[in-house]
């Protein structure tokens, strides 16, 4: 385990507790007024909470390298549990090769071509939800919607994309310490590893679609037939968890705060401002590592070469020092463009742009259609090392 530098203030906390993993914005307080970067004996690492801090060192990927790692395991001393993913897990000029074929597959004229395709289903869910009357946020609409438009997009099966749901839970679980929760998701994860791995295969994919285009830049030679397969399953964990995790969050959020969905419902053009907010008031990805290939410093604290260091985003999205007095408070008049819950810089999530669109057609196909919306019950938390997540957030509405 890496000794601290003397001069680093230490906390006693536990970022991987069951309580601080529920609800960690009491811990983020703590960890912001330590100082700008803090060492926790408990796993032994160091962390970054505030946002000037955090953003500096997703921007300055050098020196915060990601090839050992976007979790707690350092790729130097330790065997990762899959092949590292080619987009989160390496540096340039390696990730920019991998990088430049994934954004020549989503671009603007991609997406765009999949709001037509995306729309309809947004609008018939939307139907079917307000039918009802009472759903459940994650349950019914952010574990749905996802799966029900981009494995089409990619071109997956419809039998078995399920097991996206158990794969993805498993990918962001690892990026943390070697506890119970990520014990349960490789117990858990089997039948979904076998399902992915088949389905990021050529053969298995449709002829038309994101994962056939990938394989199609590899018989272009801008990337290898190695590469392939591992950039559709990188694009798989990008395309849905984000998007889920990313709904049901504003979906609480918007139920927490009736009058901001009273605003939403007013002006459906919102719908992009309030998946901002909410992505920077409750973000899904909580925090992801990296290693120092130097002696550095962060706000004047030294940190040593090849010292592991947690970004905690979630915190730095909650920064009154960035954000101002009211940064704890969700706010759709905020401009929070500027978060970090997509991450910055050249590992930025490449699946925003599809996360985006997503949220966007689902939100404003509700605020059309319903006049109130709120909590119909207490949500439930569900535990991962590495998003603030939700099992259960019952909500009741009220048609226009």
């Amino acid at each position: 385990m890496t000794s601290a530098t003397p001069t680093v203030p230490e906390l006693d906390d536990d970022p991987f507790d069951h309580a601080v993993l529920a609800d960690p914005y009491e811990y983020h307080r703590r960890l912001r007024e330590a100082g700008p970067v803090v060492w926790l004996p408990a796993h032994g690492y160091y962390v970054i909470g505030r946002f000037a801090e955090v953003r500096a060192a997703l921007l300055d990927w050098e020196t915060f390298v990601s090839g050992r790692g976007a979790g707690l395991t350092d790729f130097a001393h330790e065997e990762p549990w899959r092949p590292p993913s080619l987009l989160l897990e390496a540096d340039p000029p390696d990730h920019t090769v991998v990088r430049t074929a994934m954004n020549s597959v989503i671009t603007p004229r991609a997406v765009r071509a999949l709001r037509k395709t995306f729309e309809p289903v947004a609008e018939r869910l939307a139907d079917e939800l307000v039918a009802r009357g009472r759903f459940d946020a994650v349950t019914d609409v952010a574990e749905v919607y996802p799966l029900e438009v981009f494995p089409d997009a990619v071109g997956l099966p419809r039998e078995g994309r399920e097991h996206l749901l158990t794969y993805g839970s498993l990918a962001l679980n690892a990026f943390g310490p070697r506890n119970d929760l990520l014990a349960a998701a490789l117990a858990a994860a089997g039948p979904a590893q076998e399902w992915v791995d088949t389905h990021c295969r050529r053969e298995e994919l449709a002829p038309t679609g994101l994962g056939v285009e990938l394989w199609a830049a590899a018989d272009r030679g801008e990337i290898s037939e190695q590469q392939a397969p591992l950039l559709v399953r990188s694009l798989l964990t990008a395309g849905v968890d984000t998007t889920v995790t990313g709904l049901g969050n504003t979906l609480y959020a918007l139920a927490r705060h009736p009058e901001a969905w009273a605003r939403l419902h007013a002006d459906p053009r919102l719908a992009k401002f309030a998946f901002d907010e909410a992505l920077r008031w409750e973000s899904p990805i909580q925090n992801f590592f990296r290693t120092t290939s130097a002696d550095t410093e962060v706000g004047g604290v030294p940190v040593p070469a090849g010292a592991k260091v947690q970004l905690s985003l979630g915190s730095a999205n909650r920064d009154p020092r960035h954000w101002g007095a009211d940064a704890e408070v969700f706010d759709l008049d905020r401009s929070a463009s500027g978060h970090v819950g997509f991450g910055m810089g050249v590992h930025q999530c490449v699946g925003q742009p599809i996360a985006r669109l997503e949220a966007e057609l689902v939100l404003t196909a509700l605020a059309r259609r319903v006049a109130r919306l709120e909590l119909d019950g207490t949500p439930v938390p569900k535990l991962n090392n590495t998003l603030k997540v939700w099992s259960s957030v019952p909500i009741a509405v009220e048609a226009a």
